[in-house]
């Protein structure tokens, strides 16, 4: 056994066991700590009661669990709640809570790694350096704290999981999908991946690895370009992994799975809000069927943009209603708090 405790969530059910045999404990006590870890979101050994108290100081002296902390809590005119949570390592990340009672929707942003590499121009979080990805405890974990404020705010679980929040989900890929896996499984949260989304910056060889390996999740792509030059001018990751390339990428993708895929296109007034533009895009939307989710820009410090003025919007939502494609126009939630689409940033 090594001296270094060892991350007891970084450690697959046969190793857990493996481990356990060795302290002369049964089998069955690892899938008893499993469930507590991952269907009842335990965060210390102590609350593992149906463990001996010999055991439980055993696992506290051999196992770390590094749960998160809640550093700061804001609260939205909106119901909005924004969440800055401490890893084990001091570095902060920031989940959201999006309610939308009247619907009985009630959905969570999560983090995937500490800052983002790719450094799109609109996005606070792309003027953060990256530090390291999440492992998949710490992304299961917001989903368990956010869920208990959604039980504690509105009276209602959580319904729908999005990692959109900070990072580049598809440059974690290990540990995003080892979360999906304890969330979707039936002796973790046993929530419907239909209920998960994905959403990626455009990365086409692990956009086909997604297709390769069977995900059920929906798949979200952050567009908010047509055309190659505007999307090179905005988001870097477009100069090797070009709308060509996504394209294929994305048909491969439905290809194989036949899951739901949406682009994400922020309008940017005078620059991908024209009617010209919304042909650009109508285009490509031919190939699979597509959702085209509009969102309105939320400025942020040292960025040029500006959002779209609403009438700008409305015109071109029409436009692509018109050719028989999905449209959906979301209004921000949470921007008095920063808490909006492109606004994480662990301020102060």
């Amino acid at each position: 056994m090594s001296e270094t405790p060892l991350s007891t969530r970084n450690l697959d059910l046969d190793t857990l066991t493996h481990l356990l045999k060795e302290m002369g404990e049964k089998a069955f006590r690892a899938r008893q700590i499993y469930e507590w870890l991952w269907q009842k979101g335990a965060s210390t050994f102590s609350e593992m009661t149906n463990l001996s108290k010999v055991l439980r100081q055993n696992l506290e002296e051999r196992f770390v669990i590094h749960p998160l902390t809640i550093d700061k809590i804001q609260h939205s005119l909106d119901g909005t709640i924004k969440t800055r949570f401490k890893l084990h390592d001091g570095h902060l990340i920031e989940s959201v809570l999006i309610p939308v009672p009247e619907y009985k929707r009630f959905t969570v942003c999560v983090s995937s790694q500490v800052g983002c590499s790719l450094s799109c121009t609109f996005c606070a979080t792309g003027k953060m350096k990256r530090l390291r990805n999440l492992d998949a405890g710490e992304i299961f974990d917001q989903v368990v704290m956010v869920n208990r404020q959604a039980l504690e705010h509105f009276g209602h679980p959580l319904t729908n999981i999005v990692y959109m929040g900070m990072g580049e989900p598809l440059l974690a890929y290990r540990p995003v999908m080892e979360s999906i896996d304890r969330i979707t499984a039936e002796n973790g949260l046993n929530m419907s991946p239909r209920r998960i989304t994905v959403s990626t910056a455009g990365i086409g060889k692990m956009i086909k690895k997604l297709a390769d390996d069977a995900s059920k999740v929906n798949l979200a792509l952050s567009l908010h370009a047509a055309d190659d030059d505007k999307r090179n001018e905005i988001m870097p990751i477009n100069e090797q992994n070009n709308l060509s390339v996504l394209m294929e990428a994305l048909s491969y993708y439905y290809q194989q799975t036949r899951n739901r895929i949406s682009y994400e296109y922020i309008a940017f007034n005078q620059f991908n809000d024209s009617i010209e533009d919304a042909r650009k895009l109508a285009k490509l939307c031919k190939s699979f069927p597509v959702r085209v989710n509009i969102i309105e820009y939320n400025p942020i410090e040292a960025a040029p943009f500006e959002k779209a003025e609403e009438d700008r919007i409305d015109q071109f939502a029409r436009y692509l209603t018109n050719q028989n494609i999905m449209v959906t126009v979301r209004r921000s939630r949470g921007k008095d708090i920063d808490a909006a689409c492109g606004q994480l940033a662990n301020k102060e």
